[in-house]
């Protein structure tokens, strides 16, 4: 069966890392050959250059959102990333001169170091932009499945990636009492499934329903016959999960426990042994950082807040015990006094001052006492209020079981979504967090450390 060439998620994401890095020592041995550039020589004996210079490539393309797909094919957005980008590597490549080369006498060869890499990133990036991101290399998907749950499918993959586009639906079930009616995407009788995959060059089979038996028995055989050929059928939580990042905790049925292998890494000694150590130097440098910021912010707190410059409020952590977490006071006296409210984006309860330490996250630094006292962790789900959780676990399935692990100052809900001001923004956060806790990994760790530092630098603190 033909099928247009396309790239997934981390198949584009590994394309663009690589390019990146091939484009840079590219361009970098083309100037040294050309010009009078002698700075970065790629040698064998040089080869720690090298290493080091990928890696500060790597680090703070991901900090800058060089990767994020959504940005990597849009011009506006990826132009500045990069610029931000190459800055920063230049500057830490040559103020760390015991692992790169020593700070040339000719400055100009650091203005060809800086214009090389920058020029490098551009070029490619326009390539990326205008050839790869494009429709001919867009994923073609047909979607197998029930009514209900279309529209939600169709609006998460399209935020989760850009190329991957759903052309059809084929309803599933046995009694089909309507029809789809949503933007953009067909429906198709069941009996037109070969040649839609024919005609519209589809990759993949998606299929998505609650229940297995609900697919009627024509469809049934034919998938089988699809797969028995080598075609790809895929199931739609699994689908979701790797494309999101997130585990659709509202698609989970009685079965719930094929969804939750949860990670080796929460009973693994060594791990939770490395993971507390790290925690205690982060805390203990943090708990310094914040002791030195200190008078700083009670100067703004006197002018700006005019009140306590800590709060503490009760929050659940792991399994269930509940703890006082502590912060710097960001919103004006007397915010709850008629009864807890949801934090919400732009709310007025928030100081202008306030707003600056939520947006720069100063206003967590108190946390890094509960990590020393063992309350809390530096990566979990966000802690949160007792009353909230009652009234969530009753309407958003599996929600307590984010707490089998300690929460944390930031988390992988925390770095992709900002807001949770509602029941609905509550699920998302819990879909990500479960993410965490089923892969959780040194490697997840240091995603969401790199990601928090952007949000600092992005000022998206909550």
């Amino acid at each position: 069966m033909p099928v247009d060439i396309h790239f997934n998620i981390s198949e584009r994401k590994i394309l663009l890392r690589i390019i990146d890095i091939l484009s840079v020592l590219g361009m970098l041995c083309l100037i040294s050959n050309y010009f009078s550039f002698d700075y970065f020589t790629i040698t064998k004996e040089n080869w720690s250059w090298v290493l080091v210079l990928i890696i500060y490539l790597s680090v703070f393309g991901t900090v800058f959102e060089l990767y994020d797909l959504q940005k990597a094919s849009r011009t506006e957005k990826t132009l500045p990333n990069i610029i931000l980008t190459t800055s920063t590597v230049v500057l830490f490549y040559l103020f760390t001169p015991y692992f790169t080369p020593f700070l040339p006498s000719n400055r100009l060869q650091v203005v060809y170091f800086y214009l090389a890499i920058l020029f490098a990133l551009i070029a490619w990036r326009l390539v990326y932009i205008n050839f790869i991101s494009k429709p001919r290399f867009f994923k073609k998907v047909l979607i197998v499945g029930e009514t209900s749950n279309i529209e939600t499918i169709v609006e998460a993959f399209k935020k989760a990636d850009p190329n991957y586009k759903i052309i059809g639906f084929i309803n599933c079930e046995e009694r089909q009492t309507s029809s789809v009616k949503y933007k953009g995407i067909t429906e198709y009788p069941p009996e037109d499934l070969h040649r839609v995959i024919q005609e519209e060059k589809v990759s993949e089979i998606v299929v998505a329903t609650y229940n297995a038996e609900a697919i009627t028995p024509d469809i049934y055989n034919e998938l089988i016959t699809l797969l028995e050929h080598g075609f790809p059928i895929k199931e739609y939580t699994q689908v979701y999960e790797d494309m999101t990042h997130r585990v659709p905790v509202q698609f989970v049925g009685k079965d719930f426990y094929k969804y939750f292998p949860f990670s080796r890494s929460n009973k693994n000694k060594f791990y939770l042994f490395i993971h507390r150590i790290l925690d205690m130097l982060i805390a203990l440098v943090g708990t310094l950082v914040g002791c030195c910021l200190i008078p700083l912010i009670l100067l703004g707190n006197v002018f700006a807040n005019r009140g306590p410059l800590f709060y503490r409020q009760e929050r659940v952590g792991k399994n269930g015990e509940t703890f006082k977490i502590i912060k710097f006071r960001t919103m004006i006296k007397e915010a709850e006094k008629h009864g807890a409210v949801w934090a919400t984006k732009d709310d007025a309860r928030v100081t202008l001052f306030g707003r600056f330490l939520r947006n720069t996250r100063i206003d967590e630094f108190p946390q890094f006492i509960n990590i020393l006292k063992g309350d809390m962790s530096v990566i979990g789900p966000r802690p949160e209020r007792p009353q909230f959780i009652k009234e969530l676990a009753e309407v958003i399935p599996f929600y307590e079981t984010r707490h089998i692990i300690k929460p944390g100052l930031t988390g992988w809900a925390q770095v992709k979504v900002r807001y949770g001001a509602s029941v609905q923004d509550s699920l998302v956060k819990l879909q990500y967090d479960l993410y965490y806790i089923k892969h959780r990994s040194f490697m997840l760790d240091a995603n969401v450390l790199l990601k928090t530092l952007s949000a600092v630098i992005f000022f998206r603190g909550q």
